[in-house]
């Protein structure tokens, strides 16, 4: 008897997604809840797990083809994978590459992402050989991708040793070659929600400049105590989450979103925080972030840029949201007009800190300063309620006993 591999139910208001990946091969040997297949779907990619024990047996689908929820994918054939394996291979011993394969598409070994396995089995390496810098040990996809840079330097280094051949006739010069490769279906959404919400959104940006020296001192001050306390490094955006939630409490309408003829309110503040994902980027959500401690929101953070990292983030994490926080500063971005995250209205854009020359009571001093951004919509959100909004933050963060006294 067969058992039917079916698409497991992937999300709120998600019904359809793409085959990423097949980790076991028909005549595979499978364990029951064993991930066989990897699907991506608008923000996440998710193992579909075997039903059953058995044998891997036939692909209803392959790599690329968009599959919705509950259609079959794949067979479960009853019986053992020693039974099912050919007796020559059993006798043949297996090759390194194909050893490597078959442990990192296993996931036996080692504990990988789909993102992570598919560079293991992209640069060749051995995942057992490499030391994990994820959260308990798990690999990472930098991790594979440091070991594969060593891998590729050390026949470099041999060959520089070893004695220098015979001259040869210059190489030709390189071809002018180009690649086509499939939009993943993450980017595919994300162009998606950026163009509709250039479309569909009356959008407008208002800038800022804030005087960091306060949150800096702050920081140098506390946060060998507040690492040692919390477990979690104390950055920059446990701040401006908090500033945030001071603005967006005085003026709701910046944590409001429109949906058809009505405006949606929230008496609380999830903030989507901008995160760098392999396959591009996501905004996974601290929830209750007017409620949490300054060390809660860092670890949520933190957090979520570990998982981002390792392909872990779920559904539940990036679902919902109420006005979002990107740091664009982290990459070396001076300035930049961020785009808000349908529905919501509002987004809050960070950049990096430059010390600058500003006139301080009639003094020209120099300060570490750093441009700040609010996106909006302007259907919702006037002018003066915008700028309102940034300037709270910007009192806030020049001031962060604002934070504790909530002026």
């Amino acid at each position: 008897m067969a058992t039917e591999v079916k698409v497991p139910v992937l999300g709120e208001s998600v019904t359809e997604a793409t085959v990423g990946e097949w980790l076991k091969q028909p005549g595979d040997a499978v364990a029951a809840d064993e991930p066989i297949a990897s699907l991506e779907t608008d923000k996440v990619a998710i193992d579909v797990p075997s039903p059953v024990a058995g044998v891997m047996g036939e692909h209803k689908v392959a790599v690329g083809d968009t599959v919705e929820v509950g259609a079959v994918i794949a067979l479960i054939e009853a019986g053992s994978g020693a039974a099912a394996k050919p007796a020559a291979a059993k006798e043949a011993a297996p090759t390194p590459a194909a050893a490597k394969e078959e442990a990192a598409a296993s996931g036996d070994t080692v504990t990988m992402s789909p993102a992570v396995r598919r560079a293991v089995l992209e640069h060749g390496v051995d995942p057992t050989t490499i030391k994990g810098t994820g959260k308990d040990g798990r690999l990472t996809k930098e991790d594979v991708l440091a070991a594969a840079k060593a891998k590729e330097a050390a026949p470099a280094a041999a060959q520089a040793s070893a004695p220098s051949p015979a001259p040869v006739a210059a190489a030709a010069a390189p071809g002018r070659n180009t690649e086509r490769v499939k939009m993943t279906r993450m980017r595919q959404t994300i162009a998606k929600r950026l163009k509709g919400a250039q479309e569909n959104a009356a959008l407008l940006t208002t800038f800022n400049d804030v005087d960091m020296s306060a949150v800096i001192e702050a920081r140098n001050k506390y946060k060998d105590l507040f690492a040692k306390k919390h477990d979690v490094r104390l950055g920059f955006m446990g701040f401006f989450a908090k500033a945030a939630c001071l603005a967006l409490k005085d003026v709701p309408s910046v944590n409001a979103y429109i949906e058809g003829d009505e405006i949606v309110y929230h008496d609380y503040v999830d903030i989507s925080v901008a995160v760098s994902a392999p396959n591009g980027l996501v905004v996974p959500v601290v929830r209750d972030a007017d409620k949490k401690s300054f060390a809660r929101i860092e670890k949520d953070i933190a957090d979520f840029g570990q998982r981002a990292k390792e392909g872990t983030l779920t559904m539940e994490d990036m679902s919902g949201g109420t006005f979002t926080i990107s740091n664009g500063g982290v990459f070396g971005s001076l300035m930049s007009t961020p785009i808000i995250n349908p529905p919501q209205s509002a987004v809050l854009g960070l950049h990096r800190i430059d010390e600058r020359p500003v006139v301080v009571n009639g003094e020209i001093v120099i300060r570490p300063m750093m441009y700040i951004a609010l996106s909006y919509d302007h259907r919702l959100i006037d002018g003066r309620e915008a700028v309102t909004a940034l300037k709270i933050i910007k009192e806030a963060i020049e001031d962060p006993t604002r934070m504790l006294i909530d002026l």
